[in-house]
């Protein structure tokens, strides 16, 4: 029960820094303003992680690989931690740890698409102008945009984000088969 509760945990842990560090980059690629306060928050929180790494690896334009590196490594520790908690000892299999850590990098970003989603659609019918509205209106709309030309709203109602949903979790479904 306690190894069940240590993998949680770090599930969880790895989770929320992998996704956040996987926001930064994306904010970052799409050029949002550090004063928004979605960006305030993200880059408290994982400053201490991306700072050190962009010493050795600049910016390759807009693509920030400092915080995508910093992904990427928290997934790795993750599923050495797992590794190590199930026992694994002597020669680790790192090519399976390199592939699942990959994947998880995947995972995480459908997951961060799903909830960037989500949030936006409820604050849109909850409060619109909620500080943090604009930001996430701005993550998601490169997403959203193609299903809005295609689907048209439904008695004022903007189907998208539910076309959006679907195919992240059909897309999820076909990674948890892969992986």
């Amino acid at each position: 029960m306690l190894g069940d509760i240590a993998r949680y945990l770090i599930d969880i842990a790895a989770a929320v820094l992998g996704v956040t560090l996987l926001l930064r980059a994306y904010m970052n690629w799409l050029g949002m303003p550090g004063r928004n306060p979605l960006a305030q928050f993200v880059y408290a929180l994982t400053d201490w992680l991306v700072q050190p790494l962009r010493r050795a690896l600049p910016a390759a334009g807009r693509i920030d690989t400092a915080s995508l590196v910093a992904a990427l490594l928290v997934a790795l520790l993750s599923w050495m931690l797992l590794f190590a908690l199930r026992g694994v000892a002597g020669m680790w299999p790192w090519g399976s740890i390199i592939l699942l850590s990959l994947a998880q990098v995947l995972r995480w970003s459908l997951y961060l698409v799903m909830w960037l989603t989500i949030i936006h659609v409820l604050l849109s019918w909850i409060n619109p102008y909620a500080p943090a509205a604009p930001g996430i209106a701005m993550l998601v709309r490169p997403f959203l945009a193609p299903f809005q030309r295609v689907i048209p709203s439904v008695g004022g109602i903007d189907l998208s984000p539910l076309a959006l949903l679907v195919v992240v979790n059909v897309l999820l479904l076909v990674l948890g088969r892969i992986g």
